[in-house]
């Protein structure tokens, strides 16, 4: 089989028990998700909270405001992420490409200006299977997107501030798309403590 014909397979993914996520929501590993919404750099900071290694976190080199350690820390230890900032916008795509491939890094996100191709989706998700297959780490792959349109994702998520006049944080969390469960919703709120928020409220 040619490499186009693998990119284009209908055959099912690898199955396993997903990457625990809020509640009793998971996201399958050994593939590749969306998150959008205004504040989706927030869900991603929280599923880095929920896993266990490094994060490399994939970001134009031209893009303003990147991630602050000092306001993500209570979501995940900013000793655990690498930051990659490629100088061209190809570059975006194939850094994660290579990095799911290898298989050694859990969780893998790319903060993308605008939503990728069919193609290069299918390629991602054969990376992040070819990194599972080789005896490491089942890596996730997450693509941060402003409007949540990638084709061919394995689910797509969606987070935006719900603010209700008092000091807690909320959001109103959104699977837009999924697989193999339908589209629902759930309020979202942090503890009064700063820990990691939770489903509920």
């Amino acid at each position: 089989m040619n490499i186009a014909s693998s990119l284009l397979s209908r055959r099912p993914s690898r199955a396993d028990d997903g990457t625990g996520f809020l509640g009793d929501l998971t996201l399958r590993t050994g593939r590749v998700h969306e998150f959008c919404g205004t504040a989706r750099r927030t869900l991603a900071m929280i599923l880095a909270g929920k896993t266990a290694g490094p994060v490399f976190w994939i970001a134009p080199s031209w893009a303003v405001g990147g991630p602050n350690p000092d306001g993500f820390h209570t979501f995940a230890d900013p000793s655990r992420f690498t930051f990659v900032t490629p100088r061209r916008p190809e570059d975006l795509l194939w850094c994660m490409e290579e990095v799911l491939r290898a298989g050694v890094v859990p969780l893998v996100v790319a903060d993308l200006p605008a939503p990728p191709a069919m193609t290069p989706v299918r390629r991602l998700h054969l990376a992040a299977e070819t990194g599972a297959a080789a005896g490491g780490t089942a890596p996730l792959g997450i693509l941060l997107t402003p409007e949540g349109a990638a084709p061919g994702i394995e689910s797509r998520w969606s987070l935006t501030p719900r603010h209700d006049g008092d000091t807690t944080d909320r959001w109103h969390l959104t699977r837009l798309r999924a697989r193999t469960a339908p589209e629902a919703a759930w309020p979202l709120i942090a503890a009064p403590s700063g820990t990691p928020p939770c489903l509920g409220g």
